[in-house]
């Protein structure tokens, strides 16, 4: 009996503080679990606070429109709304290029190639259908109207670039020959007057002078060319194996610091939010004339994004996942509110990386590739909306829109939001394109300025949950793909002929070892106690 007390003591005394167990009752206390309602606000407290923000700023905003406020005023309430936005910008270029390189690094060159190629069909499918879907919504609504015309603005006298200037463009700032101004400037073609050694007027004989294209550089991301030049370097740095694993840890790292860094500026969202909204609704003149005007033409866009949205959209995911899709779409309502707020999907981004990799569970080697390519290219918001506007102020002007008008307007809205930035308003920009190739007044354009605003921010949550559908699609048709590379990294490697032992093996041997070790020096004390004893 001395003997089995001695034993029990030695072993009490070899145990350490953290294998006695806790200490106090306090530390035995299961979780708090919620349930119900409480459980749901806990679940999703972002979502309600945004949700909260977007109401106020709606609330605020038109509340304090009968005060007329000066134009300090008005900075003064968009001042919070306009750091928020340069705090998102901020991490947009860190985020995008870590995450193209150490997500294209984690799969083989083959695979990659396979992934861009279902990525890059599914966006210029899902672009088409949306063109095309513009152009049904407008010619079976109608919305514009000739009396319309009498509150358009001046004529646009300035000359923009047709449609093979824009599809140019993309290549030039696809292969950008310096890859640091990339990072702060883009290549775009402008018409101007060629130089002429002798000061003479171009228009003394009655004609227009005749302009040159120039190709300028304009201030904004090339975000077209740092993707390409980010997976040409991320696949190639996954062939080198270990000896490029070092720079596939840092982009790793750089990552999740940026992650780190948007969970911090998430809590920031609701105020953001609600100034950006107060401030968009109190800059606007004349409210109510606007929309009582362009009704039609704001709830033709609406119509055909929230078609697209709740029907066409769940749908494809069903049809492809054979999943509940609208829980995939409320999984990403938090990043939509974000995107709607902001009216940029690129804003939206370090949130929609959240979303996707964490509630819902996307694979983060796929949602690496597929959304900073999406957020760049993938704009079928933006194709349904140049459809739209083009075919409204062509009804404007009473302009007869034939099969080969109707055909240009759809293909010209394809290949022009596949090069739209993704930035508040850009589309206002395309959509001169599109006008100038049917031949449309392109002054009229001005009248839809007045309610850009509001019409943007509807229409980015298509491009926004686009990029998001096609992440989760591309996953499911590459699972096999997946699969099969994480198979190939478990694999042991061969060196000079012989395999290493594995890592297995290793680690139970050395546990045998340990173990043994441990039954002799309890062996040696328990003699020691006979011989005592």
């Amino acid at each position: 009996m001395e003997k089995g007390d001695r034993v029990s003591e030695y072993l009490f005394a070899k145990m350490g503080p953290g294998d006695r167990g806790p200490k106090t009752t306090e530390d035995r206390e299961a979780p708090v679990e919620y349930t119900g309602v409480k459980k749901w606000f806990v679940d999703n407290t972002l979502l309600v606070v945004t949700l909260a923000g977007v109401l106020s700023g709606i609330a605020v905003g038109f509340g304090l429109r009968p005060y007329h406020l000066g134009p300090d005023a008005l900075m003064i309430i968009s001042y919070p709304g306009e750091l928020f936005m340069r705090l998102l910008k901020l991490m947009i270029l860190p985020l995008v290029i870590a995450s193209l390189i150490a997500g294209s690094a984690s799969l083989n060159a083959k695979m990659s190639g396979k992934i861009a190629l279902r990525t890059l069909s599914y966006f210029v499918l899902t672009s088409m259908f949306n063109a095309f879907f513009g152009v049904l919504l407008a010619v079976l609504v109608h919305p514009g109207e000739s009396y319309l015309k009498e509150n358009s603005g001046p004529a646009v006298v300035k000359r923009d670039h047709n449609i093979l200037d824009s599809l140019l463009d993309i290549g030039r700032n696809i292969f950008p020959d310096n890859i640091v101004q990339a990072a702060f400037q883009q290549a775009h073609t402008v018409y101007v007057q060629p130089q002429t050694l002798f000061a003479s007027n171009g228009t003394e004989n009655g004609t227009e002078p005749a302009l040159v294209r120039v190709i300028q550089y304009r201030s904004g991301t090339n975000t077209l060319g740092l993707v390409f030049f980010c997976l040409v370097f991320g696949s190639l740095l996954g062939t080198l194996g270990q000896k490029g694993q070092v720079v596939v840890d840092f982009f790793q790292a750089i990552f999740e610091v940026i992650m780190k860094m948007v969970a911090g500026v998430m809590w920031f969202t609701p105020v953001g939010v609600s100034s950006v909204i107060a401030g968009k609704i109190l800059g606007v003149d004349n409210v109510a004339q606007v929309m009582s005007q362009l009704a039609w033409f704001i709830a033709t866009v609406a119509i055909g994004v929230f078609l697209y949205q709740l029907i066409v959209m769940q749908l494809l995911y069903f049809i492809f996942l054979r999943r509940n899709p609208y829980k995939f779409y409320w999984g990403l309502s938090h990043a939509m509110l974000t995107a709607s707020a902001t009216a940029s999907t690129a804003a939206a981004l370090p949130i929609t990386f959240r979303a996707m990799e964490g509630p819902l569970r996307i694979d983060a080697r796929i949602t690496r590739f597929v959304l900073p390519i999406g957020c760049n290219i993938n704009m079928d918001g933006t194709a349904l909306f140049l459809a739209i506007a083009s075919v409204f102020i062509c009804q404007m002007n009473n302009m007869h829109l034939g099969f080969a008008q109707l055909a240009t307007i759809f293909l010209t809205s394809t290949a022009t939001s596949l090069s739209s930035a993704s930035v508040p308003s850009a589309a206002m920009v395309l959509l001169l394109v599109v006008l100038a190739a049917v031949d449309a007044p392109t002054q009229d354009v001005s009248l839809l300025f007045a309610v850009d605003w509001l019409v943007d921010r509807i229409r980015t949550t298509n491009n926004m949950l686009g990029d998001c559908y096609a992440a989760a699609i591309v996953e499911h048709l590459s699972k096999h793909e997946l699969m099969a590379c994480d198979a190939a990294s478990m694999e042991p490697v061969a060196t000079n002929g012989t395999l290493p032992t594995t890592t297995t093996d290793l680690d139970i041997g050395s546990s045998k070892k340990s173990l043994e070790s441990d039954d002799i020096v309890i062996d040696m004390h328990l003699s020691n106690i006979d011989d005592k004893s």
